[in-house]
C-alpha cells in the first residue's frame, strides 16, 4: 500500500501527517523542523511512501535537500496554490494544514516547484545582501537630503564619491547639525565600503562564469542582469520550453477568460 505525507513546516516544529492512498490517517505527529527528526517519522519500513509534500517557505529547501538526499519522494509545493487548496478548511491549524497537504499530495492536487540548487542559492544571497545595502545606502542619502532641507541647505546634484563632503560643507558653521549629520555619514560610508566588497565579489563570479560572459554579450546586459539570470534560471533543462523561462520572471500577461468575457490584462510580475 501507498502512503503520502504532509509537512506544514514552521520555525521550531512541523507537524506531520501520513495518510494511505484511500485517504485514512495512518499517523500524525509534531517533531522539530530539523532533518534528523523528519527522517526519524519518514524513514519508517512499515510505510512505503509515493509522495511527501512540503510547502515553499523559508525552511523549505534545507529541509527539502535533507530529505531527497536520503532518498524519499518529497516535493515541494507552490504557496498560493496550496494556500487557495488549504482555504477550504474551517479551522486554520498546523494539524489540519498537514492533513490537507497530506490529501493534496494522495490525489495529485498540486503544483511543484522548483528547489535551487545550492550553488544557486548562494548567488541569490550574494545579490540579495548587495541590493539590501544600496537600498540602506541610498535611504540615509534621502533623509539627510530631504531633512537638511527644512533648514535651506540644498544637497543638489551631487555624486556618491562627492555626497559626503557636500554635506559636511552645508553643516560646516551650523555645529548642531553637524552633530546630528555625523552618524548618518559613519554609517554611509561602511555601507559604501561593504557594497564595493560585494560588488568586486560579483565581478569575480561573473568573470569566471561562462554562461554569465556569453549573456553579456547582449547589449544592456551587465554583470548584476547577467547573474541574477543565470542564479534565476538555474537548471535550463527544467524547461520544456523558452517560451516558459518568461513566466517564471514574471513577464507575461495576466488573463481572465469566462464564458463571453475573454481578455488579456498586464504583465503579472507574479514571478520570481
Amino acid at each position: 500500500m501507498d502512503h503520502f505525507a504532509g509537512l506544514d513546516v514552521s520555525v521550531k516544529e512541523t507537524s506531520v501527517c501520513i495518510v494511505d492512498d484511500t485517504g485514512r490517517i495512518v499517523r500524525e505527529v509534531k517533531v522539530a523542523s530539523e532533518p534528523e527528526a523528519l527522517l526519524a517519522v519518514l524513514t519508517n519500513p512499515a510505510c512505503h511512501f509515493k509522495r511527501i509534500g512540503l510547502e515553499a517557505g523559508p525552511l523549505s529547501q534545507w529541509l527539502f535537500n535533507a530529505l531527497a538526499e536520503a532518498g524519499l519522494p518529497v516535493i515541494c509545493v507552490e504557496t498560493r496554490h496550496m494556500r487557495a487548496a488549504l482555504k477550504a478548511q474551517i479551522n486554520k491549524t498546523d494539524r489540519n494544514d498537514a492533513r490537507g497537504i497530506a490529501q493534496m499530495m494522495r490525489v495529485g492536487l498540486y503544483r511543484p516547484v522548483h528547489v535551487k540548487t545550492l550553488r544557486s542559492q548562494k548567488l541569490r544571497m550574494l545579490l540579495t545582501h548587495r541590493k539590501l545595502l544600496q537600498s540602506k545606502a541610498i535611504a540615509i542619502e534621502n533623509d539627510l537630503r530631504g531633512t537638511l532641507r527644512n533648514f535651506g541647505l540644498k544637497v543638489g546634484m551631487v555624486g556618491k564619491v562627492r555626497f559626503e563632503a557636500r554635506i559636511q560643507e552645508l553643516v560646516e558653521n551650523i555645529p548642531d547639525l553637524a552633530v546630528l549629520v555625523e552618524p548618518l555619514l559613519i554609517v554611509r560610508r561602511v555601507l559604501r565600503e561593504q557594497i564595493v566588497i560585494l560588488h568586486r565579489r560579483l565581478l569575480a563570479i561573473v568573470r569566471e562564469d561562462e554562461v554569465c560572459r556569453r549573456l553579456m554579450t547582449t547589449p544592456g546586459v551587465g554583470p548584476v542582469v547577467a547573474l541574477t539570470y543565470r542564479a534565476t534560471v538555474d537548471v535550463p533543462a527544467r524547461f520544456r520550453k523558452s517560451k516558459s523561462v518568461g513566466a517564471v520572471f514574471g513577464l507575461t500577461c495576466s488573463r481572465y477568460q469566462s464564458g463571453e468575457i475573454d481578455w488579456s490584462g498586464k504583465i503579472s510580475r507574479c514571478g520570481d
